[in-house]
């Protein structure tokens, strides 16, 4: 029987073993060592054309910008490239990384709220498509960069109209209380003095919804703040602008397996499980915006603009697998947090679904120190066997990571229930044994650290031609003191 976290031609089970697009997964951790992540070209380019469907379903131009935030190892960001996508970058190392993977300026939205003056510049001298300004301060700090330079700057004003989704609060970007973007009356003010300006092209208004929202509606909502920004910049200063950005990614559904789901809480288990057609999204909102724009008689003005979309998750979160290594093992009395069920009720953790006397403990070489979001966020990566991926997955586990840190665990160590407090897993897992963590392609190695002196793993990359290319090597003793003096 098919499991349900399997996806045909990309992760499948052949001869009780996890395959990644093809290759056997232990042979690769044979080859690499572990951890290991491996990212899948082929899935990226579909993940991809999928989010291009948009364009179909919306009457103006649109432009796709990968979030390399989401991860910008060089060889993931060629993929990128290589498939059709433009690139979002977040700071001027990242710029510089985008243009060294062979992305031009004008293939370039330059997004951040803390730009120095060397990163602007290395905008500027590079032609990008638009950056994103983040206050007043920076819109004057652009404009000053780009008359020392005598050239002209071309920006988009980054509006937080207050807009409120379902997803974790660490994603988002549109309330009032985020730290990002400047206040809707502030940016208007802004397209009225500095309209005529010799050194800033006020080509369009940016507004992101942060990510993993699990309605659609929240994209309608947005498209329906920025076409009314649209047009009272028009009505106010003539400004016809280029391009709107809708920033912020469309979900993964983390729970397509559903085995642990009833682990989590309603509200989490929500967010985990979202999943939508983003074109669709996109054509009920065109619709409804287009509503608008005929009623005011202003088609022409919006039809005429090229939206531009921010996705990272969406592309490279279920394109990477983590690969790790059972190190150690050990069992003590089973032990129970608390967490509030669907009615309201608090009930002990292990009694829910796995009634225990004895939790058998597994110690990983994969930690937060590679998987960061799953302390900070309490993320859910859902976790098999690599080496028995086509047996039963029904006995309880306790995961945990190598690191020298309590935090360092694969449930939730504050007791909350935002995580299962158990992995399923065959029976008698022993050390030795090769795990796989699913989906975990976004924020994961992007925010990798040395912490414990552990080394950054290495990636592989697996190609539509059937080859699997090493794209970053493990680290070496020696990357853990080269910036040292």
């Amino acid at each position: 029987m098919t499991s349900t976290w399997q996806i045909e031609n990309f992760l499948t089970v052949r001869n009780g073993r996890l395959h990644i697009d093809g290759h056997d997964a232990v042979e690769l951790a044979r080859d690499y060592g572990t951890p290991l992540f491996v990212y899948s070209e082929p899935r990226i380019r579909h993940n991809i054309a999928r989010l291009k469907q948009v364009g179909d379903n919306v009457g103006c131009g649109v432009k796709l910008c990968y979030a390399a935030k989401a991860m910008s190892t060089l060889g993931v960001l060629r993929a990128v490239r290589d498939a059709g996508c433009d690139l979002e970058v977040n700071s001027g190392g990242e710029l510089w990384k985008a243009l060294k993977a062979g992305f031009r300026g004008d293939q370039l939205n330059f997004n951040g709220l803390s730009k120095e003056a060397w990163e602007i510049e290395l905008a500027i001298e590079n032609g990008v498509y638009a950056i994103q300004v983040d206050s007043l301060y920076e819109l004057s700090l652009i404009e000053e960069t780009a008359k020392r330079l005598g050239k002209k700057a071309n920006v988009s004003l980054r509006l937080v109209p207050g807009i409120e989704s379902a997803t974790h609060s660490g994603l988002q970007t549109a309330m009032l209380t985020s730290k990002f973007g400047m206040m809707p009356e502030e940016a208007f003010g802004a397209f009225a003095k500095y309209k005529d300006s010799e050194h800033l092209n006020l080509s369009g208004i940016h507004l992101h919804v942060g990510s993993q929202n699990p309605s659609p509606s929240v994209y309608t909502q947005a498209f329906d703040e920025m076409f009314g920004a649209l047009l009272r910049i028009y009505r106010e200063t003539g400004i016809r602008l280029q391009h709107i950005n809708l920033g912020g990614g469309f979900p993964v559904n983390y729970l397509r397996d559903r085995s642990q789901a009833d682990d989590f809480p309603a509200e989490q288990r929500e967010m985990f499980a979202a999943d939508f057609e983003p074109a669709e999204a996109m054509r009920t909102a065109w619709a409804e915006v287009r509503k608008k724009a005929e009623a005011e008689d202003v088609v022409d003005l919006l039809e005429g603009i090229t939206l531009l979309l921010e996705p990272g998750r969406s592309i490279i979160a279920d394109a990477a697998i983590c690969l790790t290594t059972v190190r150690n093992a050990k069992t003590r009395p089973a032990t129970s947090g608390q967490r509030t069920m669907d009615n309201g009720q608090s009930e002990e953790l292990s009694t829910i679904h796995y009634p225990l006397s004895t939790d058998s403990w597994l110690l990983t070489d994969a930690g937060f120190n590679i998987l960061l979001s799953m302390e900070t966020y309490k993320w859910y990566y859902h976790l098999i066997s690599a080496e028995r991926a086509g047996e039963p997955h029904g006995t309880p586990y306790k995961l945990a990571g190598p690191l020298c840190d309590g935090g360092d665990v694969y449930f939730d160590i504050e007791g909350e229930g935002r995580l299962p407090d158990h992995r399923l897993l065959p029976e008698n897992v022993e050390p030795g044994e090769l795990l796989a963590l699913l989906n975990c392609g976004a924020y994961s190695l992007a925010q990798a650290s040395q912490y414990n002196g552990r080394f950054l793993p290495p990636v592989v990359l697996t190609k539509a031609d059937c080859t699997a290319e090493l794209i970053r090597r493990r680290d070496t003793f020696e990357d853990l003191v080269v910036n040292d003096i």
